[in-house]
């Protein structure tokens, strides 16, 4: 399979550099050097993206683990990335893949239909774009999706929403769900941390919210002494409130040690549950604890009269009190997300997978 994939989102200069468009980064490119994602190139006058066909690795986990905890709870998600990315984050967990300058990285080769085969196979019902930003490798994701949505499988996008407002619009509509990276609430943070700007990404959460069908979750890592000083959470929170509603489902997730910051400790129980208790003060009727062992912050309960309806034990559903129909048996209220009548039963599991040569 060739991997060198014609894009469109780039403009040419007169003096023959080109210029990418996809993300606020906007690398100005000559011809044969990459931008920083390190997977889209120019190329005879063009940006093309070098990795489209192949994956740094699959693995069906539970789609709790994305997170996604209101969207097909219980299910098995068929879950890959490719290599690079298009932010610099000093905290990176995943840095092997994201940070990734070696082609090896990009062992396994697979065309959206043996992708969507291999789905079916696993009984998985959703493959998720993830371990690295899935708007870097655009072009591939959105062939995948369009075989998934032929064959009735949904398609899951974990990102950090640092894209541009027209590709925005074409990488959402393939997605029918999204966790976005609210990586903090500070541009210095986005700007010294991550390598970025933080407006865009608030854009894109917006847009998610007003504009599309998209199931929306956040994800906060939170790392101590650098994003969870309590009046800025307070301030994020607020603001998720006010722009997004109070159902959308926030998640608090602990750091640990890694990349370049493995001086700083990992994230205390303490300061989870506070960043939860906050958020909870601002309004937000759903706000989970991830890396961590705390119950309550598994919980889902009923925005309406505080039933509890599901919890969450790791990545295990240890009760399940939703209704057929997606209400509250108590109080008849709607859950706010995408749920079967029955939850599905994959576990906590996780296998990786290899597709057949």
């Amino acid at each position: 399979m060739q991997d060198s994939h014609a894009t469109r989102y780039w403009l040419r200069h007169a003096d023959g550099r080109v210029e990418c468009t996809l993300c606020p980064r906007h690398c100005l490119l000559r011809d044969g050097k990459r931008g920083v994602c390190y997977v889209r190139q120019a190329q005879d006058g063009q940006i093309v993206l070098t990795s489209y066909g192949r994956s740094s690795g699959f693995c069906v986990d539970p789609i709790e683990k994305k997170p996604l905890n209101h969207f097909l709870p219980g299910t098995p998600v068929l879950s890959f990335g490719t290599a690079g990315c298009n932010l610099t984050c000093k905290f990176c967990q995943n840095w092997a893949i994201s940070k990734s300058r070696e082609q090896d990285t990009l062992c396994d080769a697979a065309s959206p239909a043996q992708l969507v085969r291999l789905a079916q196979q696993l009984g998985c019902r959703s493959i998720a774009f993830t371990y690295n930003d899935p708007v870097i490798f655009m072009e591939y994701a959105l062939d995948v999706a369009a075989a998934c949505h032929a064959a009735g499988i949904a398609t899951v996008a974990v990102t950090a929403g640092y894209i541009e407002p027209e590709p925005r619009v074409e990488f959402f509509a393939a997605m029918d769900a999204a966790n976005v990276d609210l990586k903090g609430f500070s541009e210095d943070f986005y700007h010294q941390i991550c390598g970025g700007h933080l407006a865009p990404v608030l854009d894109t959460l917006r847009y998610l919210h007003r504009q599309t069908e998209v199931w929306l979750e956040i994800t906060t890592l939170l790392i101590p002494g650098l994003n969870d000083d309590p009046a800025e959470l307070a301030a994020m929170c607020r603001w998720i409130h006010d722009e997004l509603g109070d159902e959308v489902p926030l998640h608090f997730t602990a750091f640990h040690p890694d990349f370049h910051l493995q001086d700083i400790p990992a994230t205390p129980l303490a300061s989870l549950q506070q960043a939860r208790a906050i958020a909870q003060q601002a309004g937000l009727r759903h706000v989970y604890l991830g890396n961590c062992s705390e119950r309550a912050g598994g919980q889902t309960r009923c925005a309406g009269c505080g039933a509890l309806l599901i919890e969450r034990e790791g990545y295990r559903l240890s009760h399940w009190g939703l209704s057929p129909t997606g209400t509250c048996p108590h109080c008849g209220r709607p859950l706010a997300g995408c749920f079967e009548p029955e939850p599905g039963r994959w576990g906590p599991r996780r296998l990786p997978v290899q597709l057949s040569p």
